[in-house]
């Protein structure tokens, strides 16, 4: 039954033949414990978390087993009310769809003219992406803050928009997979009257599926983990993110359990995310690393 699996496989680093060796297979039953391991640990935290919050506090501080005596939903239902975390919910989806769809116009459109319009000096523009990589985002918050207070999109979604809308290592995936793709296909799109904005909408896009899926799962797993931008936003405008509002719980009468499980509601979304879209994120992932 565990080597069932590799009977049809023809490739990989275990192949259907290569299963036949007493020693592949002890190989590869120490590779899947060692895998399993690591998915252990991994999972523990959050499991550990989910399985805390249905405690209450005087169980959380003196019962040291990680098993609940019991599962009452109901006091995750209490503190969702509470903390009124559909509002948030709200809030953080604006931020994340919002940020999503600049991650992918934005830099997919800056990428488009580094692989193929490359107009005169794009190299020196392109220079300077790459060293924005070396340069820590936080390094300029203060000046970033100011000029949004400034111009007066301070408490509004905007900004964290365009924040993933010039994202450096976006535009690298881009470029590198804009730059595999076949010319001819530009060329007769130039031919048959396409201007730059048609090609790139009208083929560019369709073409880079791959790509797309991974830049945007990437875009909503920052956009929706991200505290210190949004902090910084939106903070006392009510439309504060579900990991700012977590922030903000420390200075609310409320007990250690409550929070856990106020922890658990910011990690749910993220989790179906990648429990729905795993296999096209693994895949997509493999096809935008592999350049042409």
């Amino acid at each position: 039954m565990l080597f069932q699996s590799y009977t049809n496989k023809k490739d990989g680093a275990i192949r259907s033949y290569d299963i036949k060796s007493p020693k592949v297979k002890v190989l590869a039953a120490v590779i899947l414990l060692v895998c399993f391991l690591i998915v252990l640990i991994c999972v523990f935290p959050a499991l550990w978390v989910m399985l805390a919050g249905f405690k209450d506090i005087k169980e959380f501080t003196r019962n040291a087993t990680i098993w609940p005596t019991s599962f009452d939903f109901e006091k995750f239902k209490v503190t969702w009310k509470a903390f009124k975390f559909g509002k948030y919910y709200i809030n953080s989806a604006i931020a994340v769809g919002g940020s999503t769809i600049c991650a992918v116009i934005f830099n997919g459109l800056l990428a488009y003219g580094f692989a193929v319009l490359k107009p005169k000096g794009y190299k020196i523009a392109w220079a300077l992406v790459m060293w924005s990589l070396l340069i820590p985002a936080t390094t300029s918050i203060v000046a970033v803050i100011r000029n949004i207070s400034l111009i007066g999109f301070k408490g509004s979604f905007v900004p964290i928009w365009l924040a993933f809308g010039a994202n450096a290592f976006y535009v690298v995936l881009f470029k590198e997979f804009f730059e595999g793709l076949p010319p001819e296909l530009l060329e007769a799109a130039r031919l048959d009257g396409c201007g730059v904005l048609q090609v790139f909408i009208k083929i560019m896009l369709p073409l880079s599926k791959p790509i797309i899926m991974v830049v945007a799962i990437f875009a909503v797993t920052a956009a929706w983990s991200d505290f210190l931008f949004p902090y910084l936003v939106l903070n006392g405008s009510g439309k504060e993110t579900v990991m700012v509002k977590l922030f903000a719980f420390k200075d609310t009468p409320t007990d250690a359990v409550s929070v856990l499980r106020a922890v658990v509601f910011s990690i749910i979304p993220p989790t179906i995310l990648f429990a729905v879209f795993q296999k096209q994120i693994t895949d997509s992932a493999a096809a935008g690393a592999v350049k042409g």
